[in-house]
Parts: C-alpha cells; structure tokens; sequence
C-alpha cells in the first residue's frame, strides 16, 4: 500500500570493469526508473571493485542509511565474481551452497564443477530472487537485493524485487521548456520558486541545437499533485516576468 512516507534507496554497482572503462552500466539507470514507480527515491550509488573489504564496508555503510539497497554485478562463476561471500561476510554470516540454487545447476550442467558452485553461494537466511531470464537467481538478505550485472538478466530479477518492497507516494513530475531565453535569466525565477517550495526538487536542463536554437528544460518533482501544479504556475509567471518569451508545458509523460 502506498504511505505518504519517504522511502529510500542505494545502488551498488560492482566491478572492476565498470571502474576501467571497458563496461558501460546501463543498469543504474533502469534501476531508479524501476523504483520510482513504487515510490521508493534513489538516494545514492556507489561503483566499487571486485575486493572484498571494498564491497563489505561499502555496503555495511548503505545498509544502515537507506531502506534498501540493490547490488549488481559479481555472482557469475568466475574468480572475480565475490559479491555472495562479501555480502554475507558484511552481515556475519557464512554462503553455504544452496540447495535449490544447485537443483538448478545440476539439472543444465550435470554435476557442477568448483567455478559454477560458486554461483549458489547463498548468505544464511537468504532468500532467492527469481531470474525469469537465464542462469541462477539472485538474493535478498534483509534490505540488500544482489542482483546479476547483466542488464537484461538484471532486468528480469528486478520484477522479482518490486513486489517485496515498502513503497512510498509516486514521485510526479512536470517540464516547463523555455526557448530562447539563457540560464541567467532563468536562473531567479527558478530560484525564487524552489525557496518558495522546499519539499520539491527544481532542476534546470539546458538545451542547444546549431546554430541558433538554445534554452532549458525547468523541471519541477514532487508527491503533491496540488502544490505542483501551484508550483508550475508561479514558475510561468515569474519566468514571464523576467523577460522570457517562449514558455511551455510539456504534456506529462506517458
């Protein structure tokens, strides 16, 4: 059930190859778009290496400050994929084999050699996610999510997520365009309307098309339907106000 209650969350991303370059993460992205629609703010991410005291302190660190975190990446079967064991050396327990986890394994591969048992390492008292695409599943334990770090596998474990978590009020948002007009003449009005609504986020995108077009994407979050809208008029008119001309509300994303 949705409460008025801010709920919060952080991302871990983890792996050295996100950190060299040769990986572009793309999941941080699908993550916070998935959990704005259960109302649930990502507050922060992290990207850390494939070292376990890195990945203990980093999530020790999120797990008390944000209602969830979600993990990605390092529970393939590979030397470098420690995420399980780190994850349940942070909460001072062991990752034994689990049992089902290794059903799975045996029933594609056979007898599991000593790189794939790696994938059924499961903290004590940990409970499976389920991955709809391929391969083994994830885990939760307590308010950690670890998940692959595979995007369209990821993906597919994040369906899994929703449903378990607390959710709060939907985020809503609207987009004022003005063209033509630069951010120091935007900046004021902007400025006088976030000071004027502290519980909403106000961010200002600028734009610029060659040669000549140029201006900024103004746009204003918050929970309250009513003072959005309020919000959203005032802007307007202090923009109008300032000089800008060429105002508009975008329709409301689908």
């Amino acid at each position: 059930m949705t409460t008025s209650e801010r709920v919060t969350a952080a991302v871990m991303i983890i792996g050295d190859e996100i950190l060299s370059g040769r990986t572009q993460d793309v999941n941080l992205s699908a993550i916070a778009k998935y959990l704005a629609t259960y109302g649930v703010d990502l507050c922060e991410a992290r990207v850390v290496p494939d070292i376990e005291e890195e990945i203990v302190d980093a999530v020790n660190a999120l797990r008390t400050r944000y209602d969830y975190v979600i993990t990605t990446g390092g529970i393939g079967p590979t030397h470098d994929d420690i995420t399980a064991d780190s994850i349940a050396k942070a909460f001072g327990v062991t990752a034994p084999e689990h049992p089902e986890i290794m059903a799975m394994l045996r029933e594609r591969w056979g007898e599991p050699n000593a790189a794939r048992r790696r994938m059924a390492h499961v903290p004590e008292g940990g409970r499976l996610v389920k991955n709809p695409v391929q391969g083994p599943p994830g885990f939760q334990k307590e308010n950690v999510f670890v998940l692959a770090g595979v995007p369209a596998i990821m993906r597919g474990m994040l369906e899994d997520v929703g449903p378990r978590l607390r959710t709060g009020a939907v985020v809503l948002s609207k987009t004022v365009r003005v063209t033509g007009t630069g951010e120091g003449t935007i900046a004021a009005p902007l400025e006088a309307v976030a000071k004027a609504h502290p519980d909403m986020s106000l961010g200002s995108y600028p734009f610029f098309s060659p040669p000549d077009v140029y201006g900024a994407n103004l746009v204003l979050r918050g929970r309250d339907a009513v003072e959005l809208d309020a919000a959203v008029g005032e802007l307007i008119s202090a923009l109008a106000e300032a000089g800008a001309s060429n105002i508009e509300l975008l329709a409301d994303p689908t």
